[in-house]
């Protein structure tokens, strides 16, 4: 039997591989540059690995539970966004330059991606790659010399981690509107199954309503607290813009 709703994947996600990239770069840019003995360095490791252990748990967590999923996708975000602050200031304590955002050296990290795609003809290229030859792509930056390039070069990666993160929670925002939770899913399935029961046994079987107030169609739901925790009834597909409801008859 098929699971309901997916879950894993992760390690073929661009997200995922992206912020390993990060994990690492971060725990090299570390031992080369910082104090092993500093605080900091432990904040930065930590931060980098919460990014990337974030992914992975929220896309396994993805098949019990849209809300789970959806938090720890963001704390990956904030994780990846307290390292980006890291290496700013490292470079601004440092007297160091930032790369602009649309400077030639940040395009040229960004383009990484890109100019594989285009070199082997292939959208798939950089998903496909072990995580040595994915590292070894981006070893010009992140293996040089000096710490500027290397802090720039990270920089450039967590902003486009942080930028599929956000494709990311969007898409799952707004699955999870249009499909609600696992909860409302395994509902729904089980009124399937027992629709198609009763067609076979010739039983009639009820219809789903439209919304009373908008006139969308609705999807059966189930009441998560109080008194009537876990009885079901029928909410508008478009919840949270319309919160017409009909009792389950």
């Amino acid at each position: 039997m098929s699971r309901l709703r997916p879950s894993g994947g992760y390690r073929q996600s661009l997200s995922f591989q992206t912020a390993t990239i990060i994990y690492d770069g971060t725990y090299w840019f570390c031992e080369a540059f910082l104090d092993n003995r500093s605080r900091t360095v432990d904040q930065m490791i930590q931060a980098a690995r919460s990014g990337r252990q974030n992914i992975a748990e929220g896309s396994r967590a993805g098949g019990t539970s849209s809300q789970t999923e959806l938090r720890l996708m963001n704390v990956a975000r904030a994780s990846l966004d307290e390292l980006l602050l890291d290496f700013e200031d490292f470079l601004r304590q440092r007297h160091m330059p930032q790369w602009p955002h649309d400077s030639p050296e940040a395009d040229d990290v960004r383009r990484v991606p890109a100019r594989l795609r285009a070199e082997q003809n292939d959208s798939r290229a950089m998903i496909n790659l072990t995580d040595a030859e994915r590292w070894a792509l981006y070893a010009p930056w992140l293996e040089h010399a000096d710490p500027a390039v290397r802090a720039n070069a990270l920089i450039c990666l967590i902003n486009q981690a942080n930028y599929l993160l956000d494709q990311q929670i969007n898409t799952l925002e707004e699955k999870f509107v249009e499909e609600g939770g696992y909860s409302e899913q395994l509902a729904a399935a089980r009124m399937a199954e027992r629709t198609r029961q009763n067609d076979e046994e010739g039983v009639p079987c009820v219809a789903t309503p439209t919304c009373p107030q908008c006139g969308k169609e609705m999807v059966l739901r189930t009441v998560k607290t109080g008194q009537r925790a876990g009885s079901q009834f029928w909410g508008c597909s478009a919840y949270p813009r319309c919160k017409g409801t009909v009792e389950l008859n």
